[in-house]
């Protein structure tokens, strides 16, 4: 799996204006490629008039799914555009939809592939980007007696504590770099005397 990717942190548009071509770039996060050809979908019906609806997306923090679309542009000057600007910009989980109406004046090929690709990375400087960090989950069970104390000290020491119940002992689910497992047996063990239990979970992507 990758260490971290890079994504979007919410929905958003940017316009751009160019030779009185409008150019509507949304930005939204996918986590399946059915979120972002849904996303593709709306946008459509939100722009019927639009001479264009050209897209790209990319999901998997390794990028392994991408797909581009020129909607009836000339070839190779609209989808592969935006793709190529989230990939120089490594972004993943991503969908960039761009919008275009016609203002009357032909680009040309050149023209039109700076367009598409500068919409993109106006729209991506405009609504900022966020890394997504790879995470080990860990459970840690302890007794009552010692969770308060435990959970008081995860937080001062900045590890990501993301959930807390309480049964017949307390358990507690804390994300971890991956490369930090090991030293954090040796503190849970140091900290408790030995008394809590660390179970190893999946692995997740969270904010970095």
């Amino acid at each position: 799996m990758q260490e971290q990717y890079r994504t979007v942190p919410h929905e958003g548009v940017h316009e751009t204006e160019i030779n009185r071509s409008r150019f509507i770039c949304t930005l939204a996060p996918a986590a399946t490629e059915q979120e972002a050809q849904a996303c593709v979908a709306r946008i459509r019906r939100e722009h019927p008039t639009a001479g264009h609806n050209c897209f790209a997306y990319v999901i998997g923090a390794d990028a392994s799914v991408q797909k581009a679309s020129d909607d009836g542009e000339p070839g190779g000057t609209a989808g592969v555009p935006i793709l190529q600007m989230l990939l120089r910009r490594e972004m993943r989980y991503v969908v960039a939809v761009v919008t275009r109406y016609y203002g009357g004046v032909k680009l040309g090929a050149g023209g039109l592939i700076r367009a598409y690709g500068g919409a993109v990375g106006e729209a991506l400087d405009e609504l900022g980007t966020q890394v997504r960090q790879r995470f080990r989950l860990v459970t840690v069970t302890v007794d009552h007696q010692r969770a308060g104390k435990l959970e008081n000290e995860l937080r001062a020491t900045g590890r990501a504590v993301r959930d807390v119940r309480y049964g017949d002992a307390v358990t507690i689910e804390v994300a971890l770099p991956d490369g930090e497992v090991a030293a954090f047996r040796t503190w849970l063990a140091d900290t408790t005397a030995g008394a809590a239990a660390l179970e190893l979970g999946t692995e997740v992507y969270g904010d970095a």
